[in-house]
């Protein structure tokens, strides 16, 4: 796998002191609140974990799954739910936690479904952003670091479900999924 990689772009000790501080931060913001982290699978789950165990408040997890449909790495928009919330989140706050924030799509109808749902309030941590791919008008509410716009795996992060166990983000070369036909 490592073979793959062109670059380390963020490595596991950077990783672990931005989580930390995100940590710090969510947990004074939350303090007296009933925090639900809901992650979005699959992508989310390492960062979830971590940041959870960062965290020193009382909180619950919850997952969702979800799909956009489109061709290769392009999105059409539409949006499909594989896994719903297992409980209400009626009177919760909620912080949403994504593995990358691109293009916004997403993360933009999750916000508005989750909110339909009567949660007290609605934010979003993001390990990674991709600003300039933005479509849909979101900042996050708290965000671990500004990538470029190159082709991110590990930590998480995959590319054909591979990668994803890799304990850093780094850059997947070019030829690995251009050979695809991405």
């Amino acid at each position: 796998m490592r073979q793959d990689i062109k670059k380390v772009l963020i490595c596991e000790q950077e990783l672990a002191s931005k989580v930390k501080e995100l940590g710090e931060r969510i947990s004074e913001d939350y303090k007296g609140k009933h925090l639900l982290l809901v992650s979005v699978l699959k992508g989310s789950i390492v960062f979830m974990a971590d940041l959870m165990r960062a965290i020193t408040i009382p909180l619950q997890v919850d997952f969702m799954s979800v799909s956009s449909y489109g061709t290769g790495v392009k999105t059409s928009g539409v949006v499909k739910i594989l896994k719903d919330l297992d409980n209400p989140v009626e009177g919760l706050d909620l912080i949403i936690v994504e593995d990358i924030l691109d293009s916004g799509m997403t993360l933009g109808y999750l916000r508005e479904v989750l909110a339909q749902r009567g949660c007290r309030s609605i934010r979003i941590v993001t390990l990674l952003d991709k600003p300039e791919r933005r479509q849909v008008d979101i900042i996050p509410d708290y965000c671990g670091f500004v990538v470029p716009d190159e082709f991110v795996v590990g930590y998480g992060l995959d590319y054909a479900e591979k990668y994803r166990n890799l304990p850093f983000v780094g850059v997947l070369k070019s030829e690995v999924y251009s050979t695809s036909g991405l």
